[in-house]
């Protein structure tokens, strides 16, 4: 590298254009700012996109995982097997319906659950499987349906990371028989600050989601202060304030028209990193499985070889940021987390395959907005991170 760059390449920012702009301010000055109209479009319109037959809106990924298990009829004394390398929400979110997170080790070739491992935990008191897809890279659905099948379990797939993402030519919500959910968080390739959505193919899944998501009111109380709308309402069940609003799925219908073209450019900035780093040993290059037909690339995730390199994972992403390259680690196992080690006493070496992942990751900057300046600039800088420092 010639020199350092003089401004900080953030490790992740949203692509918002003036079609989002213009969106959200046409939503405020329609006065419909909560649950409306636009919510109601945007279901729609994300259903239609993934393949599903019901979308419903939801503040958060977090919200949409808990409202599915709890659809589902998942609560105390019940088992729910899933991964520990994902975020805290999918393992947090077992334990607000009064289950126990029962983790499974990941599959060392892609970071998402290990599919041949699960049917080792299941027990009389599973009634679920949690699995994560993994930065865009789908899990083994085939496995994990087969074994769900065998003993009668719900699945909630995890798709924060995958939006976008096919498996075996379907796209990830696509005639899933469980639920699958999604986040629209700031950093994710369909962005609306905070948000998310529950999709799925079950009838009952689904009406029961729209009644919980709005403290348990029926379902046709989200438009009562409209004309035609009534006052009267009912509390079915004891629910929850986890609803979209429109301001959010404003910027959701304008992200998903783009999305097409958000993603062209996050595969083409995967494809420069793999062309430029597959040949160094110091380097392992994330590999979608064949199974994966798309990976929609939300993170793009290097794992340090420490056999070929003379430099910590930690000191890597220090040398990075000396050198103005933001960047993070996806994820700290959940289960060494102290409330999860404090409460199950899990410790280190208990999931070896996650652990030896955490260790060794980077994810570094992939985002639409990215230039091709900014791409080499950090190829270079990794080149020489991996020159300098390799054994």
């Amino acid at each position: 590298m010639d020199k350092c760059r003089d401004t900080f390449l953030p490790y992740c920012l949203p692509d918002i254009t003036e079609s989002e702009i213009d969106e959200v301010v046409s939503t405020l000055k329609s006065g419909w700012l909560a649950k409306g109209p636009r919510t109601r479009l945007f279901e729609q319109k994300f259903a239609e996109y993934v393949g599903a037959k019901h979308a419903v809106g939801m503040n958060s990924c977090t919200a949409a995982l808990h409202i599915a298990l709890v659809a589902a009829g998942i609560g105390p004394g019940d088992e729910v097997i899933t991964s520990p390398m994902t975020f805290a929400a999918s393992a947090n979110t077992i334990i607000h319906t009064g289950a126990t997170p029962v983790f499974v080790d990941i599959d060392p070739l892609t970071g998402c659950i290990d599919a041949d491992a699960i049917e080792l935990k299941v027990t009389p008191r599973t009634k679920a499987i949690v699995p994560i897809h993994y930065s865009g890279q789908a899990c083994d659905l085939d496995k994990i349906y087969g074994v769900a099948e065998k003993y009668g379990l719900f699945v909630s797939e995890d798709a924060a990371h995958a939006l976008y993402t096919q498996y075996k030519g379907r796209m990830i919500g696509s005639g899933a028989p469980g639920s699958v959910s999604y986040s629209f968080y700031a950093t994710k390739n369909l962005a609306t600050g905070e948000g998310g959505m529950l999709t799925t193919d079950d009838d009952k899944i689904a009406e029961r989601a729209r009644v919980l998501v709005s403290h348990g009111m029926s379902k046709s109380a989200w438009n009562r202060y409209a004309k035609g709308g009534s006052w009267r309402y009912d509390i079915e069940e004891f629910g929850y304030k986890y609803n979209m609003f429109d301001i959010q799925a404003a910027l959701g219908l304008k992200q998903l028209e783009r999305l097409d073209t958000m993603q062209q450019r996050r595969a083409e900035i995967a494809d420069a990193y793999t062309r430029a780093f597959a040949a160094m040993p110091a380097i392992i290059v994330p590999k979608p499985s064949r199974d994966t037909t798309t990976h929609c690339w939300h993170l793009y995730v290097i794992r340090l070889n420490p056999a070929n390199l003379n430099l910590t994972r930690d000191r890597f992403i220090e040398e990075l940021a000396e050198r103005n390259i933001g960047t993070s680690v996806h994820f700290i196992p959940v289960h060494l987390m102290s409330a999860y080690a404090n409460r199950y006493g899990y410790k280190r070496g208990d999931f070896p395959y996650c652990e030896a992942w955490f260790d060794n990751v980077v994810s570094l900057p992939l985002y639409p907005t990215l230039n091709d300046d900014d791409v080499q600039y950090v190829i270079e800088a990794v080149r020489e991170l991996v020159s300098d420092c390799s054994r």
